[in-house]
């Protein structure tokens, strides 16, 4: 019978929800200690060295790779990977990017799966006057969303160049312009430290709501006019998800899913920007086939295959 060890992040970060949801929505298969499973899913590859070793070595492991950078097949960070596939049987992908870079280093099978949108949290809300209203927002704005970290962890005032807040600010000087003044950006996530710096800078306005709850966070997807994904590199993002799954209008560089779920009049690279085009019913209809639990399934025979 399958049991499943899902190994913690601790960072507060979208991992630590998505392994939260898959343990408390899958307790047929799920177990809190290692010794009782059978499959190790390192759903946190970052933290993999906390997992015992001895336990690796006896048991089927499943590790996620959630993007991937040069730098991080260089020097030490090669090193700590090979190290760390010695242990493992089987990657999982969860953007089809990352496929040829991944297979350069390693040998072992590579499945991609997407991670899956729950729908009974994010879902579109209707009445966004009054949703609006509650936040303070006026009528008179465009309101812009960001809910990505865009900041270093080692100096919060340097920005993490992958999540493309630089370009970012590019295109939010370009829209304050376009609309007179009258954007408002609305951020959320920690380590914001730079656009808030930015904005300051640039003077325009935003709100920001920090870590924020799963239910304030879908009502924030709701009040937004527009959500940009200007990454340089992602393996998700969650964000394309839960955009496309509250309806929320959202333009996105070509990384991670975002190809997959939104409209080809969506993407955009810096070029273009002024002409991508959201195009929400198309990114529902697509991203319908990522909710749970039917997306569980995709997950599930991934590991029973392996045991089997």
């Amino acid at each position: 019978m399958l049991k499943v060890y899902v190994n913690k992040a601790n960072e507060s970060w979208i991992v630590d929800r998505l392994r939260e949801e898959f343990c408390l929505l899958n307790p047929s298969i799920v177990t809190n200690r290692i010794l009782k499973s059978n499959l190790i899913w390192i759903i946190s590859p970052w933290t993999w060295q906390k997992l015992p070793k001895f336990q690796l070595k006896k048991k089927k492991v499943v590790c996620t790779i959630h993007h991937l950078e040069q730098k991080d097949l260089e020097g030490d960070n090669l090193e700590q990977f090979l190290k760390r596939d010695k242990f493992v049987n089987t990657y999982h992908v969860i953007s089809r990017k990352t496929i040829s870079i991944l297979s350069a280093v390693t040998n072992k099978e590579i499945v991609y799966i997407p991670f899956w949108v729950n729908q009974n949290n994010f879902f579109e809300i209707i009445d966004k006057t009054s949703l609006r209203e509650s936040f303070n927002l006026e009528k008179k704005d465009f309101i812009v969303g960001s809910f990505q970290r865009d900041s270093e962890g080692s100096d919060h005032t340097l920005p993490k160049l992958i999540k493309g807040p630089d370009r970012l600010l590019e295109i939010f000087l370009y829209l304050n312009q376009k609309y007179n003044g009258n954007l408002k950006v609305v951020l959320s996530g920690y380590r914001r430290n730079y656009l808030i710096n930015e904005l300051e800078k640039n003077k325009i306005p935003f709100d920001y709501h920090g870590n924020t709850k799963i239910k304030e966070l879908n009502e924030l997807y709701n009040v937004l006019d527009l959500y940009i994904v200007s990454s340089r590199i992602e393996g998700g993002p969650q964000a394309v998800m839960e955009c496309a799954i509250t309806k929320t209008p959202i333009i996105s560089t070509d990384v991670g899913v975002a190809s997959e779920v939104l409209s080809p009049s969506s993407i955009f690279d810096m070029s273009n920007f002024q002409n991508a085009r959201p195009d929400p019913n198309y990114a529902f209809k697509k991203v319908e086939k990522f909710q749970i639990p039917e997306h569980f399934k995709l997950f599930n025979k991934m590991f029973e295959e392996l045991i089997s």
